[in-house]
């Protein structure tokens, strides 16, 4: 095969994350993005040397044998959810599959033997998210104003998603009257070539168990528009969960990231509430919030458990001090305050720190503590000593240089929660080279359809 020809093959393997391993009938192999175990499929080589190559898929000519009908109509369409045509089981399988490929190799380095617990399936698999951000643009050039998420493979055109699967029915009401609204209007969205325009995003954020939804419209400050009538087209929507907050962010940035440059309250509140595990969370429109409530708990209570385990080791601390690095708004931490003697959480962002401290107070937690900053520069100033040390770091893991303090305390115990095992593995690497082993590994299922999954991992220093 040359760059530029187009091929077929078998798709054998899916590496994380969504990279097909496409075999070919001359032996060489091909790795595309997207498809499915089994599917054979046709793609147009980009880079090709020693008989590996990467490549686009063009078409899918046959379908897995245990493949089935997507229940979302935009599915193929929509780059949002990749395994959705998987029976919910062999989805399971496939990402289990993946954090084993990867993590595995490095486990097996270690003498000890550990546990690789079965994956945790997600308690809801349709309907699961309590937070979407849709952007708007159109979904061909100069059509009509789309409200969605990107067409697969492209950076520009939007799909309006008005059934999606992963969202429950409110979302859906949400999205079709906000269109219909600027639709009729005619109001133009930002073009992210010309850095011209005004709609730019819609988020919907909603507790699944307070029911409370917060809705936030994201535009520049190019043009003024009245929306007062807006907010009456939302409120008179019928639905099963309650308007909390309308309000009106304004961004102003050339990137098509969302950034807050100011928000407004055009209508009730700026925030809404959750309840995780018996607590009560206050969540703000930009603060994290692990993005399935359900899942989340499912997370949590592995979280638990391990430490749990960890507390009942002969001579392990009962009421240990925990540290809970990179800790958002303090789910975790206030979730693993009953079992610690005190937890301090450290984060970035300011505006989640203050929300965590917020919701301790309310929960009634008098022995937790957060601190606003990079974790590579508070653990200096941090008088405490932990026992024990929960990790639950962005998708790109930790800093070399903050790995390498967190291990000069030396704790008999780490707990490493990641959302990208490829990113675990690499810091596994650093943590079993410098005194640690795994006990216990396990997964969990908080995005099904979708190519991303949660790894726990319990760590016990080695005895000296």
């Amino acid at each position: 095969m040359k760059k530029g020809e187009r091929a077929e093959g078998i798709i054998k393997e899916i590496k994380f994350p969504n990279k097909a391993a496409v075999h070919c009938e001359d032996g060489s192999v091909c790795i595309v993005k997207g498809g499915l175990p089994g599917q054979r499929v046709l793609f147009v080589v980009q880079k090709m040397r020693n008989g590996r190559g990467q490549g686009r898929l063009l078409e899918i000519l046959k379908p897995a044998d245990n493949e089935t009908a997507s229940p979302c109509p935009h599915f193929g369409q929509c780059g949002g959810c990749s395994y959705q045509t998987l029976p919910y089981e062999a989805q399971l399988a496939l990402k289990e599959e993946q954090g084993k490929a990867l993590l595995v190799p490095v486990l097996e380095k270690q003498e000890k033997e550990y546990r690789w617990e079965s994956i945790h399936p997600n308690p809801a698999v349709y309907g699961y998210r309590n937070k979407m951000e849709f952007s708007f643009g159109d979904g061909v050039k100069d059509g009509p104003l789309e409200l969605g998420l990107h067409k697969k493979g492209s950076f520009y055109d939007i799909v309006t998603v008005s059934d999606c699967q992963i969202v429950d029915g409110d979302y859906r009401r949400i999205l079709e009257a906000v269109l219909d609204f600027f639709r009729e209007r005619k109001v133009s969205y930002y073009h992210r070539l010309r850095h011209t325009g005004y709609l730019r995003h819609l988020i919907i954020r909603k507790g699944y168990r307070t029911g409370e939804i917060l809705v936030i419209l994201v535009t520049t400050t190019q043009e003024a528009h009245d929306l007062a009538p807006f907010c009456d087209r939302l409120l008179s929507l019928s639905l099963e969960g309650t308007i909390r907050g309308i309000l009106h962010t304004k961004n102003d940035s050339v990137s098509d990231a969302v950034k807050n440059d100011e928000t407004v309250i055009l209508y009730g509140q700026d925030h809404f509430y959750e309840e995780l595990l018996g607590l009560k969370f206050k969540i703000s429109p930009f603060s994290f919030f692990q993005t399935n409530s359900r899942g989340a708990e499912v997370l949590y209570d592995i979280a638990r458990d391990f430490i749990k385990e960890f507390r009942a080791r002969e001579g392990g601390p009962q009421k240990p001090v925990l540290f809970d690095l990179y800790s958002g708004t303090g789910t975790i931490a206030q979730i693993m305050a009953g079992v610690a003697e005190k937890v301090i959480g450290v984060e970035i962002v300011e505006e989640a720190v203050e929300a965590a401290r917020k919701n301790a107070e309310m929960n009634g937690l008098q022995n937790c503590e957060f601190i606003a900053g990079d974790v590579l520069q508070v653990l200096d100033e941090i008088e405490e000593r932990p026992d024990f040390i929960i990790l639950d770091p962005p998708r790109d893991g930790i800093h070399p240089r903050a790995l390498k303090k967190i291990l000069s305390y030396g704790v008999g115990g780490i707990l490493y929660i990641s959302c990208k095992p490829t990113s675990l593995a690499r810091d596994l690497e650093v943590l079993l080279e410098n005194g640690y082993e795994a006990d216990r590994v396990t997964m969990a299922d908080l995005f099904s359809g979708a190519v991303h999954v949660e790894t726990a991992v319990l760590l016990t220093r080695k005895a000296r």
